[in-house]
């Protein structure tokens, strides 16, 4: 048997069960498990009896599982399997970070997710920006997955991509919020950084490898880049009075790459090395650039501006 109640008509129908009911606590949950996820709203919301049970929620539907919370079209409960199956104009948000897409599974013993469809990304204080094919959300472990043709832009200036990103999180001195400790990239991994000290050409220093992990200080800087596996760096060298004094290129097992106050400062390069420096007349030379180098700005899906050329 299947029933099918309005917004409004549910709410009645809930207040005179709790008026029945006054000695047994009652939440408005889309699951009747020990941890509840609390149902702030739905237009419509349809349940069954057949089976295992579901119950599904339609229209501006959002729903709360401790800091997070979840929106979108329609939600379809299956209590068998601790799921949530969503669909249509999905976003996941807590107080560290966003993300969306069009259809997904939330599972609720286990606090994570997928999203699927056109995801996009970003954390609220607007530090990163991302896309990707797929999603794989844990907040048990405090991760954040992109998977397939991922990228993500940091600070603006800094581009990151490869097959795989993972996104880490630790705690702040809020616990309320969270901040990014490390970012990982699986195979492919690129960096790229608009030079800061050139504004006309523009030009960027670039690192590959198979995979690369950068770690990040207090959630606002990079503290380091470490690459390993077919690296390759080329990056802008400057002198004393920051001018500059041509362009390095090298490769290695593993490129390690140090920053001071969120700036290139050194590269160390290891491991089968071999290298070759440019003057500086082959400044903005698109030749000299690595060969999977391409600056994307343009796709990044929360661009409201032009920052770069």
């Amino acid at each position: 048997m299947r029933t099918v109640f309005s917004r409004p008509l549910f709410t009645a129908f809930l207040l005179l069960f709790l008026a029945a009911s006054a000695t047994v606590p009652i939440h408005n949950t889309l699951l009747a498990e020990q941890k509840k996820i609390i149902l702030n709203h739905a237009d419509t919301i349809e349940g069954s009896q057949e089976g295992e049970g579901y119950q599904s929620v339609i229209g501006n539907v959002e729903f709360q599982d401790g800091t997070m919370t979840l929106q979108c079209d329609r939600a379809t409960s299956y209590e068998g399997e601790h799921k949530i199956v969503l669909s249509g104009n999905i976003v996941l948000t807590d107080n560290t970070f966003a993300i969306y897409g069009d259809s997904g599974i939330y599972f609720t013993d286990k606090q994570n997710g997928e999203i699927n469809g056109n995801v996009r990304g970003r954390m609220l204080d607007n530090s990163l920006f991302g896309k990707s094919r797929r999603a794989v959300i844990n907040k048990a472990k405090n991760e954040v997955w992109l998977y397939d043709d991922a990228i993500a832009w940091y600070k603006k200036q800094q581009q990151i991509s490869g097959d795989i990103i993972l996104i880490h999180f630790t705690e702040s001195g809020n616990k309320q919020k969270q901040n990014i400790d490390e970012i990982e990239v699986h195979n492919n991994a690129f960096f790229a950084s608009a030079d800061t000290l050139s504004r006309s050409p523009i030009v960027y220093d670039q690192f590959s490898g198979k995979k690369m992990v950068i770690r990040i200080k207090e959630g606002k800087i990079i503290a380091g880049i470490t690459l390993t596996g077919q690296a390759e760096s080329l990056y802008h060298l400057y002198n004393e009075k920051r001018e500059s004094s041509g362009i390095n290129y090298s490769s290695g097992d593993t490129i390690r790459m140090f920053f001071v106050d969120g700036t290139l400062a050194s590269v160390k390069v290891t491991g089968n090395v071999e290298g070759k420096q440019y003057p500086k007349s082959f400044r903005g030379n698109k030749k000299i650039n690595l060969p999977k180098f391409i600056w994307r700005e343009r796709e990044n899906p929360f661009k409201t501006q032009k920052s770069l050329p």
